[in-house]
C-alpha cells in the first residue's frame, strides 16, 4: 500500500467513525424509546423502521471498510428488527438487553478502527451474533415465514441523500476549531488599533504642550497636521478592523454551534444501565435539546450531565417496592428542560421524583467531615443545608461504590459550571424529589478582566470574580497568629499577598511608603479572600488563550491574554488562588506540629483481610507504596484477632472468605464498643444489589467491585475515610 493509499484509508476510517457513532447513536435513543410503556403501534412502528434503516445504513459502511465484525452484528440486528416488525418475536426485557448490548460493541469496535487489532474484539461480536439470531428464531404464537433480511416487508426503498437549500456538510471539529481561534484573535488586532490610536493622540498633546519650546512654528503645526491626520486614519481602520473582527468572531461561534441532544441524548441510555444494576426502573423525558450551544461548554459538560445523573439514580430513584409503598409509579422518571433565557444564556433543569434529600444525612456528613461543627449544623435552616451537598466530600449514600458515595459528583458539578462562566442551584423536597438549576453562556466569549501587579508582574483577573477593589489603610490591618485580615461588610476576611501566593520574590513591587494598601476582595464558590496587590489597573475586554503540551495545568493560572500593546499576561485562575491562599492561611498552625507528629499522623495502619494469597499480596504492594503500614489476615477471624492486639486505622477486606466472611466480621467490628468507628472497606467480586445491602447492613463504609477494581479508586476512598 502507497502513502497515498495510506492517507486515503486514514481519512477513510475517520468518516466511518463519525458515521458509525451517529447510527450507533440513533439506533440506542430508538430502542430506548421502544421500551417505553404505552407507546402506540403506529409509532413503534415508525421507530422500528429507522433502526432497521440506521443498522442497514451502518452495515454498508461497514463493508466498505472491511470491518467486517460490524457487518456481521448489523446484519443480525436488521433480521430482529424486521422480525420485531413483523411481530414474530416477543419485545422482552431479556431481548432489549441483548440489543443494547450489540449497539455497544458496534459503537465501542467502530471507535477503536484503527487503533487497535481488529481481531481483539471478534470473539464479543461472534457471541453477540449468535444470541441475536437465536432471539431472532424464538417465535411468538405459531412461526410465519421469515422474509430476507436485507429488507422487510413493505419496506421503502431507502432514500438518496438530498441537498435542497439549509443543508449540513460534516467539517471536521479541530477545523472549526482552528478557525474560531483565529476569528478570536483578531480581537488583538481591535485592541491593537486602539492602543495606536491611544498613542498617537498622547503624542499629539505632548507636542501641542510644549510647542512653545521649539523655535519652528511652522515646523510644530506641520508635525501637529501630520500626528492629526495620522490619528484620523488610525481610529477609521480601527472602527473598520474593530467591525469586521466582531462579526467574523459572531459568525464563527455560530458555526461551533451545537444542539444540546448532542450531549443529552445519551442519557436515557446511561439512566437505563445504571437503573438495571441496581434494579430499578427509570425514564428520561427531554425537552428544548433541539436548542443550541457553543460546542466546546457541550463538551466540557458531559461529565456533569452524567454525574448529575447518577445522583438521581442513585441517591434519588427509589426502588420499584420502594416507590409502591409511596403510591409512586414503579418506573422513577428524570426530566430535563432546556430553555433559552436570553440571547446569552440558557437554563437546564434535571428534576427527579425520587425521596429528595435527606437534610439530616447532609448535616450529620458535614459534620464528620469537619466543615462545620455540630452547633453550627444544629441552627441550619433546610434551605441553608441543601446546597452543602456542592462541597467536597459531602454525600447522603451509607456506604460507598463505585457508582457514588465519595462527595464528590456535585462538587465536580459546581467546579465546570463555575469554570465556564455559569451558576448552579438545587432545591429539594422530602419524597417529592430534587431539582437542579444550572445557568450557562451560550458561548464562550472574550470576557472583561481587571489589570493588577504584584511582584512586578502584570496580571489578569476575570471581573466577574472580583467582588470589590478598594485602598485600606495600613493600620486597619490587623495581625493574630501571624495571619492578616481586614473588615469587609462587618465581616473578617483574610488577607494575603497575591506576590506570595504565586510565589514571586520577595520585596519585588510594591510601594512601601505609602500608607493604603490596594486590595482586591475575591469571591468563589461561597468564599471571598482579599489579595493585597501593587497595582490596580484599569478593565478591559480581554481572550483568554488555554496553554499547550507541557503546560496543559499550571497551578493558579488559567491561561494567558494579549493586551493592546503586544504584551503577554497571565489570566490568572480563581478558583485555585483561593485554595493556595487558604493554604498558605494554614501553614503557620500546621508548622508548630512537630515532624515526628506529622509523620506519625500520615503512616496510617490498615489491615487487610483476604484468604487468596495473590490478593492479599497484591493489596498489600499498592497500599505499602501509598505510604500505609499494613499487616494481613487470612480471613475473618484471623482479622478479629489482630484487631484485638495491633492499632489498626483501617480495614480492607473481602468478602467470601473462611472461617467467617467479610460481611459477618464487618458486623462484629460494629457491635464492639472499642472498633464500632473503625472504617471497613470491602473489596469483593458479590456485585449485586442485595450484596450491596448487606454491605450497608453490616456497616461497610464502602463497597467497591473487583471486576471494576481501579488502584487510585481504592486508594482515593481510603484517603477519605482514614
Amino acid at each position: 500500500m502507497t502513502a497515498r493509499d495510506d492517507d486515503f484509508r486514514k481519512k477513510l476510517l475517520e468518516m466511518f467513525r463519525v458515521e458509525a457513532g451517529e447510527h450507533a447513536a440513533a439506533v440506542s435513543s430508538g430502542l430506548i424509546e421502544l421500551e417505553k410503556a404505552g407507546l402506540p403501534e403506529e409509532a413503534r412502528g415508525k421507530i422500528l423502521e429507522t433502526i432497521y434503516r440506521d443498522a442497514h445504513s451502518l452495515k454498508g459502511a461497514a463493508r466498505a471498510v472491511d470491518v467486517g465484525a460490524i457487518e456481521s452484528v448489523c446484519q443480525r440486528l436488521e433480521t430482529v428488527f424486521a422480525a420485531l416488525k413483523r411481530g414474530e418475536i416477543e419485545a422482552s426485557g431479556r431481548l432489549y438487553d441483548l440489543l443494547h448490548r450489540a449497539v455497544d460493541l458496534v459503537d465501542g469496535i467502530a471507535r477503536s478502527v484503527g487503533s487497535e487489532d481488529p481481531g481483539s474484539r471478534l470473539p464479543q461480536a461472534a457471541e453477540i451474533t449468535r444470541a441475536l439470531e437465536d432471539a431472532s428464531k424464538m417465535p411468538k404464537g405459531e412461526p410465519k415465514a421469515e422474509a430476507a433480511p436485507d429488507e422487510p416487508p413493505g419496506a421503502e426503498p431507502i432514500p438518496e441523500a438530498q441537498g435542497p437549500a439549509g443543508s449540513t456538510v460534516r467539517v471536521s471539529s479541530a477545523k472549526l476549531d482552528t478557525l474560531l481561534i483565529q476569528a478570536e484573535e483578531l480581537l488583538f488586532v481591535k485592541n491593537a488599533f486602539r492602543h495606536l490610536c491611544s498613542g498617537i493622540g498622547e503624542a499629539g498633546a505632548a507636542l501641542r504642550n510644549r510647542r512653545k519650546e521649539v523655535r519652528t512654528e511652522d515646523v510644530v503645526k506641520m508635525l501637529m497636521n501630520r500626528l492629526d491626520s495620522l490619528g484620523k486614519q488610525a481610529r477609521n481602520d480601527a472602527w473598520i478592523a474593530g467591525g469586521m473582527a466582531d462579526a467574523l468572531l459572531d459568525n464563527m461561534k455560530k458555526a461551533v454551534m451545537l444542539p444540546c441532544s448532542h450531549v443529552l441524548e445519551v442519557l436515557p441510555k446511561i439512566a437505563r444501565d445504571l437503573s438495571r444494576l441496581q434494579e430499578k426502573e427509570v425514564t428520561v423525558a427531554i425537552d428544548g435539546k433541539e436548542i443550541e450551544i457553543d460546542k466546546r461548554i457541550l463538551e466540557e459538560m458531559k461529565d456533569p450531565f452524567i454525574h448529575i445523573l447518577r445522583n438521581c439514580v442513585d441517591h434519588g430513584i427509589e426502588t420499584p417496592f420502594e416507590r409502591e409503598k409511596e403510591g409512586k409509579p414503579h418506573a422513577g422518571k428524570i426530566a430535563i428542560a432546556v430553555s433559552q433565557k436570553d440571547g446569552k444564556r440558557i437554563g437546564i433543569s434535571i428534576s427527579d421524583d425520587g425521596r429528595g434529600i435527606d437534610v439530616g444525612k447532609v448535616k450529620a456528613t458535614v459534620v464528620k467531615a469537619g466543615i462545620l461543627s455540630p452547633e453550627e449544623s444544629a441552627i441550619l435552616t433546610d434551605g441553608e443545608t441543601i446546597p452543602l451537598v456542592f462541597r467536597s466530600g459531602v454525600s447522603t449514600s451509607p456506604i460507598i461504590t463505585e457508582i457514588s458515595g465519595r462527595g464528590l459528583g456535585l462538587a465536580i458539578v459546581r467546579e465546570k459550571v463555575e469554570a465556564l462562566g455559569g451558576t448552579v442551584s438545587i432545591d429539594s423536597s422530602p419524597v417529592k424529589g430534587s431539582t437542579l438549576r444550572i445557568l450557562l453562556p451560550v458561548t464562550l466569549a472574550a470576557f472583561r478582566g481587571i489589570l493588577v501587579h504584584a511582584g512586578g508582574h502584570a496580571f489578569i483577573l476575570p471581573t466577574i470574580k472580583v467582588e470589590r477593589v478598594l485602598r485600606v489603610k495600613r493600620e486597619e490591618i490587623r495581625t493574630a497568629e501571624n495571619r492578616e485580615a481586614i473588615t469587609y461588610e462587618r465581616e473578617a476576611l483574610s488577607l494575603v499577598r497575591l506576590r506570595d501566593v504565586l510565589e514571586l520574590p520577595q520585596g519585588s513591587g510594591g510601594d512601601s511608603a505609602s500608607s493604603y494598601t490596594k486590595v482586591v476582595i475575591l469571591s468563589h464558590g461561597g468564599k471571598r479572600i482579599a489579595f493585597a496587590v501593587d497595582e490596580i489597573g484599569g478593565e478591559q475586554e480581554v481572550l483568554l488563550k488555554g496553554f499547550r503540551k507541557p503546560l496543559l495545568r499550571v497551578r493558579n493560572v488559567a491561561g494567558a491574554t494579549i493586551l493592546g500593546g503586544g504584551n503577554v499576561v497571565p489570566v490568572l485562575h480563581v478558583a485555585d488562588l483561593m485554595k493556595s491562599a487558604t493554604r498558605m492561611a494554614g501553614r503557620v498552625g500546621e508548622s508548630l506540629a512537630g515532624s515526628g507528629e506529622k509523620e506519625a499522623a500520615e503512616r496510617k495502619s490498615i489491615l487487610v483481610v483476604e484468604d487468596s494469597i495473590t490478593s492479599r499480596t497484591l493489596l498489600k504492594n499498592i497500599l505499602e507504596a501509598a505510604g500505609y503500614r499494613v499487616t494481613t489476615a487470612v480471613d475473618g477471624v484471623d482479622g478479629m484477632t489482630k484487631l484485638k492486639t495491633d492499632r489498626v486505622d483501617l480495614v480492607v477486606s473481602d468478602v467470601e472468605m473462611p472461617r467467617m466472611d467479610g460481611f459477618v466480621l464487618t458486623a462484629k467490628i460494629r457491635g464492639d464498643r472499642k472498633l464500632a468507628e473503625l472504617p471497613v472497606v470491602l473489596v469483593t467480586a458479590l456485585e449485586s444489589r442485595e450484596d450491596r445491602e448487606r454491605g450497608i447492613d453490616a456497616g461497610a463504609n464502602a463497597y467497591i467491585v473487583k471486576s471494576s477494581f481501579d488502584q487510585s479508586n481504592l486508594l482515593g476512598v481510603i484517603r477519605r475515610l482514614a
